[in-house]
């Protein structure tokens, strides 16, 4: 099932936010999106995990650190069995229409690329090594 990927269509809701129904209707929207990227019989895997969310923008975007939250939240019993077992999170943003150098991009990137709207880019993989620090 590693590495796990999906796009959604932002702009995601911060942890902060003070209406929880919108925050609650934000993470329905990711747990559908990571189910649909999903095979029907895929269950939610026991290992250490590390996530990766990059926001593309064009306007304003929430703080990074806000947005990690009710996405990982939104992935349980989906993709893990509880958070707990992400050991390593990255959350950025990028400006959409910026100049980008684009390595080994997925299908599923580029689509959401060439779409042109604000999206969310969620990447799942193993747990880094966890003897190296960087």
């Amino acid at each position: 099932m590693l590495p796990f990927e999906f796009t959604i269509e932002g702009p995601p809701l911060s942890h902060q936010t003070r209406n929880r129904q919108n925050l609650q209707n934000w993470k329905g929207q990711v747990s559908t999106a990571a189910q649909d990227a999903l095979a029907d019989d895929v269950e939610p895997i026991l290992d250490n995990v590390s996530v990766t969310i990059t926001y593309y923008y064009e306007d304003t975007s929430p703080d990074v650190d806000n947005i990690i939250k009710p996405i990982q939240d939104a992935l349980i019993g989906i993709v893990f069995v509880d958070d707990d077992q992400v050991v390593d999170t990255k959350s950025r943003k990028r400006l959409l229409n910026g100049s980008f150098r684009i390595r080994g991009a997925s299908a599923k990137l580029l689509l959401a690329f060439s779409e042109g709207k604000n999206f969310l880019h969620i990447k799942v993989e193993e747990e880094p090594n966890m003897e190296v620090l960087d």
